[in-house]
């Protein structure tokens, strides 16, 4: 299986960017895992945030393939334990050939990308910059990976 997080907007802080990049090396050792980034919407200014929503969607959904299981990270998302996310992650592996998982821009998702879903997930009930959860899932994802394999990284 495939992996790939796609995200709105590109990671500015220097240390997201290096942490980030650890952990998605520490991935591949797993598994293909990429990053896409779609860019930033330009003048928003003059756009609502539903009309922002909106164009992104258009670039997510122009990323994702039609058989991709796509799982977006999103407040309302089921929220797992680590071994639980895991779990979840080691049945994926088994079904789906590529696994896509979203962050979206400041205002969230629009309807048609939450139509397109097949999971969301949550990583916490507390909020986190977009450029902070990108590092947390990039963890998250590692550490579900050791897991898996029964490596020391995790402990109970």
């Amino acid at each position: 299986m495939k992996a790939e997080l796609i995200q709105v907007g590109k990671t500015v802080n220097k240390n997201f960017i290096a942490g980030i990049g650890d952990y998605a090396e520490r991935i591949g050792h797993y598994m293909p895992f990429v990053i896409t980034t779609i860019p930033e919407l330009k003048n928003t200014k003059s756009l609502s945030e539903e009309q922002q929503k909106e164009k992104e969607a258009e670039m997510i959904l122009r990323a994702v393939q039609s058989s991709d299981v796509v799982v977006l990270l999103d407040e309302q998302g089921t929220m797992f334990r680590s071994v639980e996310f895991a779990s979840w992650l080691e049945r994926q592996q088994h079904t789906a050939r590529r696994l896509v998982f979203v962050i979206g821009g400041p205002y969230g998702f629009a309807r048609s990308v939450y139509d397109r879903a097949d999971a969301k997930i949550s990583l916490s009930k507390m909020t986190f910059s977009h450029q902070m959860v990108r590092l947390i899932f990039c963890e998250q994802l590692y550490r579900a990976c050791t897991i898996i394999k029964g490596e020391p990284y995790h402990h109970e």
